[in-house]
């Protein structure tokens, strides 16, 4: 539970940050905010006793298996990079309320009722909560925003369709 708010504040603070910035400062802003933490996780991995440190500060936030390789924190950060040096304003805050919101409702309501696994871990029910999560989540914005008025609810479909296929991509 602690990951999943760790997860839901973490990604919400970077959208707030994202929102609140001038637009020609996004980007630099928030490449300057996350390398210095992936650079840490990365040295992390030749250092035995940061490793131990970094560890044993993030152990209620860390998955045994990130112990001794890059955390997730470092997978999800570059792609928030990736994402806002690549896609436009619109698609960026989407897509980032996406990750802070889809993510960890998938991952509660799979643990929790995931009873017909699809990939490795992920469950039907946690890809079901992804789907809606993202539906709802762009219908929401698209209303907010009056984007694709006529087309919203096809949309909101794919984006949910989308929403819920990324999370059963496995990464790292």
């Amino acid at each position: 539970l602690a990951r999943r708010f760790w997860h839901f504040f973490g990604v919400m603070t970077i959208l707030t940050l994202f929102l609140v910035v001038p637009a020609q400062r996004t980007t630099m802003t928030t490449v300057a905010l996350c390398i210095p933490v992936i650079v840490m996780d990365i040295a992390r991995l030749f250092s035995r006793r940061w490793n131990k440190a970094l560890t044993w500060v993030f152990k209620p936030l860390m998955r045994e298996n990130e112990r001794h390789r890059l955390a997730g924190l470092t997978f999800m950060l570059l792609g928030v990079c990736i994402i806002i040096l690549i896609f436009p304003r619109r698609v960026v805050i989407l897509s980032l309320m996406f990750l802070g919101v889809a993510d960890p409702v998938a991952s509660l309501i799979g643990i929790r009722y995931g009873r017909d696994k699809l990939v490795g871990d992920k469950s039907l029910q946690g890809s079901l909560a992804a789907f809606f999560a993202c539906f709802l989540l762009s219908l929401g914005y698209f209303q907010l925003m009056g984007l694709m008025r006529e087309r919203q609810f096809i949309v909101c479909l794919l984006a949910g369709l989308v929403g819920a296929f990324s999370e059963l991509v496995p990464v790292g």
